[in-house]
């Protein structure tokens, strides 16, 4: 190496050295997935606008595979507490801090990813949403809701499943959220809520005959290993909530608040973006094991939606009024997206 080489590099060294230096305010983000994962990734998006569009006076640390915190639980709480300053749940766990954010979460209400973006893109209701939830858990400050993997859809080990019918006598793993559970069970199923990093294990072992995920989900985690069947009905949109301490963004000045918003909408750009690339990977990908993909008929899917009603019926049964106005809110939304895009589909014809 000439000398010209190692004055280049020690000046490229020293000028990294002052930009960490330069450092004033530090984002610390634990996350419970690994690098490979896309949230991991979406991250880098993150950190890439934060530190480069704030000349260095913003830097973000990133701790993957639980290295801060085990759950999303332990992560909201340190969060909360400031321990940490941004972390990704989903929209079922932070219902557990804000109850009517539980109703966004009934199976089929959201049909598709252009209306699921629509709702989570409108200024008002993300507006109020983002202050209840600051209200209930005092420092909690919600940034975007964006997509966390896709849709889930039923996969199983052994048995194929074309209508509701088939579900009956079948263990499906769901997260530890209630509405999920309920619906494996007005289904005929039996819930088995199993952490995430034991799905792998609970999958080969026979513990559950099969799951609720997305199909990017299923093969980054090599669920397909195991699992050999999925129908595409689509019950839950998998909504990732991204939350923020709201003392450490109110502690930045207006520019840098303005430079992390840019830094959460890239990396929104990228999660939405993100399952609808690999998706055709990931289904091509379960083929080649074996896998059988079923997608079902509208008689089909619009039998899976009834046998769902009891989970509806409950839920708005033992709701608070708060939580039934948010509901109704939820679906007026719903509707005026859905027309909304029918009126774009027939300028575009």
């Amino acid at each position: 190496m000439n000398l010209k080489t190692k004055l280049s590099i020690s000046l490229l060294a020293l000028s990294v050295s002052a930009m960490v230096q330069a450092a004033s305010y530090k984002i610390t983000v634990p996350i419970v997935t690994n690098p490979d994962s896309y949230n991991y990734q979406s991250l880098l998006v993150f950190k890439n606008i934060a530190e480069s569009y704030s000349n260095g006076e913003i830097s973000v640390d990133i701790y993957p595979s639980g290295q801060l915190c085990g759950n999303a639980k332990e992560c909201l709480a340190g969060v909360q507490s400031g321990m940490f300053d941004y972390f990704q749940t989903t929209v079922p766990e932070l219902a557990y801090y804000w109850k009517p954010m539980e109703g966004f979460d009934l199976p089929y209400l959201l049909p598709n990813d252009r209306v699921a973006e629509c709702v989570y893109d409108d200024k008002d209701f993300m507006h109020d949403v983002r202050d209840n939830v600051l209200k209930q858990t005092n420092g909690l400050r919600l940034m975007m809701i964006s997509n966390s993997g896709g849709w889930r859809n039923v996969a199983t080990t052994k048995k194929k499943v074309h209508n509701p019918e088939d579900i009956k006598g079948l263990k499906l793993r769901t997260v530890p959220a209630a509405i999920q559970q309920k619906l494996v069970t007005a289904l005929g199923g039996s819930p088995t809520p199993i952490a995430w990093p034991e799905v792998y294990t609970a999958l080969s072992t026979g513990m559950v005959d099969g799951t609720k995920n997305g199909i990017v989900d299923i093969v980054q985690m090599k669920f397909h290993e195991s699992l050999k069947y999925i129908i595409l009905d689509g019950h839950a949109y998998m909504g990732g909530a991204w939350i923020m301490n709201n003392d450490k963004f109110n502690s930045l000045p207006d520019n840098l608040k303005k430079v992390i918003i840019d830094a959460v909408t890239a990396q929104n750009q990228y999660l939405r973006a993100y399952p609808k690339w690999k998706e055709y990977e990931a289904y091509e990908e379960f083929k080649k094991s074996g896998g059988k993909i079923y997608n079902p008929t509208d008689k089909e899917k619009e039998a899976f939606k009834l046998m769902s009603v009891s989970v509806m019926d409950n839920y708005i049964k033992d709701s608070d009024d708060e939580s039934k106005r948010w509901l109704t809110r939820f679906e007026e939304i719903i509707q005026s997206c859905e027309a909304k895009i029918i009126e774009q589909d027939k300028a575009a014809l």
